[in-house]
Order: structure tokens, then sequence, then C-alpha cells
């Protein structure tokens, strides 16, 4: 798999990923599957011990993305961010191929087809290397969807799943659960997180909460 250097938030499916070197911690992207779901490679460059959050689809393009040799980083953990299957896919291959640790959230580990070693709650950290990930549980496009938020020098960097786009919150099925994504997004992504923190959603292009910021008014006005 062709991966360059150059990251400019957008993969196409099937396409070349993206790598982002931002220090201490590497992020890589590939779109993957027919629903253009991202997987995320995050690499530890003091320790090269790896996490991957959402094995979503195409295990052997995953396994290209780790890739092989001696330089190849130890992929340990695999975090899956919520239940929906587009998101799934090559958990179990990927976790067989490298012998991951599996982590989700309660509500939505029981739905995963394969047993989770580990389960979080807001402001659970998971570590792996030098590297800290902040849990946050955002509520309303599943009961256990989470975000992975990572502090670095440069400003946080949120992994949101479904849970946020460019352009609006992720889909919910009644008014209360919309009610409680936006209220989650707002208590404890917009409130406390600068408009620098770069988000990675689970499908499409990044953005920045400085530059959806000034929707949220609308989001809430339309219910969607």
């Amino acid at each position: 798999m062709d991966v360059l250097d150059e990251y400019t938030g957008h993969t196409d499916p099937g396409g070349a990923a993206i790598r982002r070197d931002l220090g201490p911690l590497t992020i890589s992207k590939v779109s993957v599957g027919p629903m253009d779901n991202n997987a995320y490679l995050l690499v530890c460059t003091a320790t090269h011990e790896a996490l991957l959050i959402d094995a979503a689809n195409e295990p052997e393009r995953i396994a290209d993305l780790v890739g092989s040799g001696p330089d190849r980083p130890e992929l340990r953990h695999l975090v899956t961010t919520h239940r929906h299957d587009d998101h799934w896919q090559a958990l179990g291959a990927v976790a067989g191929m490298f012998q991951t640790r599996q982590i989700a959230h309660p509500l939505d580990a029981p739905s995963l087809p394969i047993p989770m070693d580990e389960v979080v709650e807001d402001g659970d950290t998971i570590a792996f290397g030098e590297i800290e990930l902040e849990v946050i549980h955002l509520r309303g496009h599943t009961p256990g969807s989470i975000a992975l938020l990572y502090r670095g020098a440069d400003g946080p960097h949120l992994f949101t799943g479904d849970s946020l786009f460019p352009g609006g919150p992720g889909k919910t099925w009644s008014a209360e659960d919309f009610g409680s994504l936006v209220g989650d997004l707002e208590d404890r992504v917009f409130g406390p997180l600068p408009d620098e923190t770069w988000f990675y959603p689970g499908h499409g292009d990044d953005s920045t909460l400085g530059r959806e910021r000034p929707s949220l008014p609308e989001w809430k006005a339309r219910g969607w």
C-alpha cells in the first residue's frame, strides 16, 4: 500500500493511505470497505507500539498499512468506536493476525463479534507506548459510542467515530438520542476543547472544531 506523507485529511476508497507526523505520535488514515470507512493506525514513535481505531473492513489492506519486516510497528491494541457493523467487519481477522487487545465501551461491547479484553468509560485513559488517549463517551449515535482524545503539543487531536462529522453530528434515530448526542458534543467536546482541535471521523474527511463551531445553533435547530 502507498502511504503518502502529505496529510490532507482526505482519503479515497481503495486509494493510498496518508500519514501525519506529530513527533511523539504518527497517525495513518486509510479508507476501507464499500462505505468509505476510515481506519486509523496510531504509532508511538519512541516505542513503535501501535493502536488501531476501527478495524472496519478489508483486513488485508489494514495489515498492509501496519507493514512488514523488522521496522513494522507492534500492533497491540484495537479500539472499536461503536457497535455498528460497518465499523467491525475486519475486527476478528485483524485481532487474529496481530493478537491485539480489544477495547470498547461496555454498552456496545456485547454487540461486537468477538469478546472485548477491556471496556472503557468516559474519562478513562488508554495507553500504548508513551502515548495516552482519553476516552470521551458520546451518547446518541449508539449507547456506547466513544471518541478518543490525544493532547498533542500542537493542539488536541480527536477521533470521533460516527458521533461528529464535518457538517454535523452522526445519525440518530429519535429526538431523545439527538438531544443526548448534541448535549454531549457541547459539554464534552466543543465546551472544553479549543478551536484548533483537529478531529478525525469514522467516514470521509477531517475537520476542526473551530470550523464546525459556528454551525452548532443550526444543527440544534434542524434536529439532525
